[in-house]
């Protein structure tokens, strides 16, 4: 069996993670979150997986974890995340750079063999090319939350070089999935619509993202750990289909049959990009099979929600 543990487990992205390597049956898995924004209901029931409630910016409480069993991999998904919250709780965001040492510090002392890191497409920040590209397009935002991506990026090239700890760095764009909160555009929408509100637009709503499917994410996540790839690389994981906001907003009222109305709301003063593309050659090769299109997933996350 192979051990993993997983920080902001009982979070979307981190328990996702879960239940697609429970499904595989050789891993034994630990997931750790302070549930800010992570659920219980959202942790995987099985023999092989161990809930404990921990913030990981914690030395204490998380050294206390690592140091009574021996973890084979880290993945470090444990961040203050959305929009609003991280704009308007800036310093507890750059409270999460002592999570980030914490994790490098104790996997290093502790023979972990390789730390996976969530970046996010919020380092590119307005980005001055299309699609964003991981080693050619400038990381130029000066949000807290960017910030924070970019700097634990840069840990984790540090502790390779001064301490030999491999790292993967996984920029995420758009992921959406039958377990995301209410604070991101896709569940907002799909929530509104669902129950006939109106769905508020910022601005005109022509900023363009890509979104991916969980199972796109997760999928090409374990494939990376079980073929040894990405080893000291950073890859752009999302898709690269744009659709802008008001498109989304039109299909999704389309798919739910909803008598919801767009509305548009004034542009947001900061944080709200124009444009998100990512180049994702990288993950296309990993994953080896197309990636699921945006109508198709949202008709898998309604099947769950309908």
């Amino acid at each position: 069996m192979t051990n993993i543990l997983i920080t902001g487990g009982a979070g979307f992205i981190g328990s996702s993670l879960a239940d697609y390597l429970l499904q595989k049956g050789n891993y034994k898995i630990v997931l750790v979150d302070n549930l800010l924004t992570g659920q219980m209901k959202h942790l995987p029931q099985s023999e092989n997986c161990r809930f404990i409630k921990c913030d990981a910016n914690s030395y204490a409480n998380l050294s206390a974890i690592m140091t009574c069993q021996t973890f084979d991999y880290v993945f470090h998904y444990a961040a203050v995340v959305g929009v609003k919250r991280t704009l308007e709780n800036p310093i507890m965001v750059l409270d999460d750079l002592q999570g980030i040492k914490n994790i490098l510090e104790l996997s290093k002392n502790t023979g972990v063999k390789r730390v996976f890191f969530s970046s996010s497409s919020e380092v590119y920040g307005e980005p001055v090319e299309s699609p964003q590209r991981e080693y050619s397009t400038p990381l130029n935002s000066r949000l807290p939350y960017a910030i924070v991506k970019n700097v634990g990026e840069a840990f984790c090239r540090s502790y390779k070089q001064e301490h030999n700890l491999d790292y993967t760095i996984l920029r995420f764009f758009n992921t959406y999935g039958e377990k995301q909160s209410s604070d991101f555009v896709m569940s907002k929408f799909l929530k509104l619509a669902l129950a006939n509100q109106d769905i508020p637009l910022y601005g005109d709503g022509l900023q363009s993202r890509t979104f991916c499917y969980i199972q796109d994410n997760v999928e090409a996540t374990v494939n990376a750990l079980e073929q040894n790839l990405l080893i000291n690389e950073v890859a752009n994981f999302g898709n690269d289909h744009i659709t802008s906001i008001l498109e989304l907003a039109k299909i999704i009222i389309k798919l739910t049959d909803s008598k919801s109305k767009i509305v548009n709301l004034p542009p947001l003063p900061e944080g709200d990009m124009t444009r998100r593309q990512p180049e994702i050659s990288k993950m296309k090769q990993i994953l080896q099979r197309p990636l699921i299109e945006l109508e198709e997933g949202i008709k898998k996350v309604l099947s769950k929600k309908m």
